[in-house]
């Protein structure tokens, strides 16, 4: 198929390597693992899924996949465009219905957003439990790893990034990885461009009835904006930005805390003397 070989010929330093560097780095694929791949019908968990089709058949370790997709209240076009493209991908879905848009759109104050997406991973993470997967694997990027970053220090005053894999707190045995995390979303929109692939959007009634909600309320396109501008500053900023959260200097930080602890560079200052 020419779209897999474009995974692994023409986008292989920007899409396949990176997939691989990631997987290698945060040992997120062990022998025996079988891995609830979720589909949201867009760009990245679909070019996810292809990766995982690719590593499975040419990589060295053995392991299961199921692909998964949760129907939150898609319209029928939305949906035909899923499986058309889940079709043409060569990509077997496990779909199950819920009501999350439904609860969502009923919401009368609140982020509708942040709803839908805590909504979403609950009953993502319940699926793949019931079909006894003990990983799951979302496609969140390069971008979003560092819009996280910025989004948490500018509007949540304090340092944290999006992780490559965490246990589920939650649900027992179940950890969440994302393999995608080296891979710029700009080389994914150029993946799609070269094969003349659609993918869906936000599919969300509540953004479709109201179209500046996004654009007028969303922190994280605000931050995508922000970030926009500093690559025009320079190319390096968004690669010192994802660098910067796993090199963090502990002698030049004011406090930190872990696990419920909370340290304070003064705890032990007078003792440095």
């Amino acid at each position: 198929m020419d779209i897999e070989r474009s995974i692994i010929k023409k986008f292989r330093k920007v899409i396949w390597q990176k997939f691989v560097k990631a997987i290698n780095d945060y040992h997120l694929i062990q022998n025996g693992d079988k891995i609830a791949v979720c589909i949201s019908g867009g760009k990245d968990s679909f070019l996810m899924a292809k990766c995982f089709q690719e590593i499975q058949k040419h990589g060295q370790m053995k392991f299961d996949l199921e692909f998964i997709l949760m129907n939150p209240g898609y319209s029928k076009k939305h949906l035909n465009l899923i499986h058309e493209n889940a079709k043409n991908l060569g990509i077997s879905l496990h779909i199950f219905e819920t009501d999350i848009f439904k609860v969502v759109s009923s919401l009368e104050e609140g982020n509708p957003c942040y709803l839908c997406a805590r909504m979403r991973r609950g009953y993502l993470y319940q699926f793949a439990q019931d079909l006894k997967c003990n990983k799951i694997a979302l496609a969140h990027h390069f971008d979003d790893a560092i819009e996280t970053t910025l989004l948490s220090m500018l509007y949540g005053g304090e340092i944290k990034t999006m992780m490559p894999k965490l246990h589920s707190d939650h649900f027992y045995g179940l950890e969440l990885i994302r393999p995608m995390y080296y891979v710029h979303e700009k080389d994914i929109i150029n993946w799609c461009q070269y094969n003349s692939l659609s993918f869906l959007n936000c599919a969300c009634h509540f953004t479709e009835e109201n179209e500046n909600f996004e654009k007028n309320n969303s922190k994280r396109q605000e931050v995508k904006e922000l970030i926009n501008h500093f690559r025009k500053i320079s190319p390096y900023i968004d690669k010192n930005i994802f660098k910067s959260i796993e090199n963090i200097n502990l002698n030049c930080v004011i406090a930190y805390h872990k696990d419920g602890k909370r340290t304070h560079f003064l705890d032990d200052y007078d003792l440095k003397n």
